[in-house]
């Protein structure tokens, strides 16, 4: 079961720590959402093999980091969390982990070679500042792998749960705002509060901050990730866009 609620002015740090605690326990059940049945493996298409180092910019519980270590990166892992971030730490102490905004970064210039951002950067107030910090910690020629709400899936919603429903934008696409989605799955209950913003608000920013697209991708969800005939709707309109991304030399 799933709600939206459409939010005026919110914290989304003070949000997101507050719910810290639900998302903990969701992320680390198997199978519970689609990081574990898609979403996970077609970001990590996108990620460059492993190379000098890599940072988890909004990393959460870090199960991504844990898994990009697992493919042999050297991670570095970022969230504005405590609660977050203390569970990053405690689940793999090897792992460096920082408590800081995604806009201020207590890290050097030009310190890795790849920046991954997956499904955090709609969940930050400053899109803009993130995506500068990005390029300034990556050095010439790195790469940012990003991943996020696809921007047409946080305008609207389905009117209805069969497969065929229609997908209705009541608010305004190009306009910046707020939402709220309740879950419940498996007795597990979850809220996110997250930020819509136009595909155009991305890819803005990473031009502002000397990044050139490398490949963008809205794929639908594999045919074999959801047997409810409710989840198949989501065959015909994107749940993820992912982008990666190269800073310019210089």
């Amino acid at each position: 079961m799933a709600k939206r609620t459409r939010l005026g002015a919110v914290d989304l740090a003070a949000a997101w720590d507050e719910h810290a605690a639900a998302w903990i326990a969701w992320a680390r059940e198997p199978g519970l959402d689609s990081y574990w049945r898609f979403n996970r493996d077609v970001f990590l298409e996108l990620v460059p093999p492993p190379g000098r180092r890599t940072l988890d910019l909004g990393c959460g519980e870090g199960r991504l980091s844990r898994d990009l270590k697992a493919l042999g990166h050297d991670v570095v892992g970022v969230d504005r969390s405590e609660t977050m971030v203390a569970a990053a730490r405690d689940a793999d102490p090897e792992i460096d982990v920082h408590l800081a905004d995604a806009a201020q970064l207590p890290l050097p210039d030009g310190a890795f070679d790849c920046v991954a951002a997956f499904m955090s950067l709609q969940d930050v107030h400053d899109l803009r500042g993130a995506v500068r910090e990005a390029a300034r910690v990556l050095e010439p020629g790195g790469r940012l792998c990003l991943a996020v709400v696809h921007p047409l899936n946080s305008a609207g919603r389905f009117d209805g749960e069969a497969s065929g429903s229609p997908f209705v934008v009541d608010d305004s696409y190009l306009d910046e705002s707020y939402y709220q989605d309740e879950i419940e799955r498996r007795g597990l209950a979850l809220t996110l509060v997250s930020a819509h913003r136009p595909l155009q608000s991305y890819t803005e920013a990473l031009a502002d901050a000397g990044f050139a697209i490398e490949r963008l991708r809205e794929p639908a969800i594999p045919t074999d990730a959801y047997v409810e005939d409710r989840s198949r709707r989501w065959l015909r309109i994107p749940l993820f866009l992912y982008i990666r991304a190269v800073r310019a030399a210089g």
